[in-house]
């Protein structure tokens, strides 16, 4: 897989959990635990992201 590909893919599966996280607040019996899990989850996807950008030479 290229280097782009798996940037993709991180995106793509930290846009989910965006999506997952925002369906998880939305309900009254909200588990703070599994939110701050997933939400930790997306900001190390982020961070990945970013980190391989920087690698790249992409901004």
């Amino acid at each position: 897989m290229s280097l782009e590909a798996h940037i993709r893919e991180l995106e793509a599966r930290r846009q989910r959990l965006k999506e997952k996280i925002a369906e998880l607040m939305a309900h009254p019996s909200v588990d703070d635990i599994e939110i701050a899990r997933l939400k930790r989850e997306k900001l190390h996807l982020k961070d990945e992201i970013a980190r391989l950008k920087k690698e790249m030479g992409v901004a």
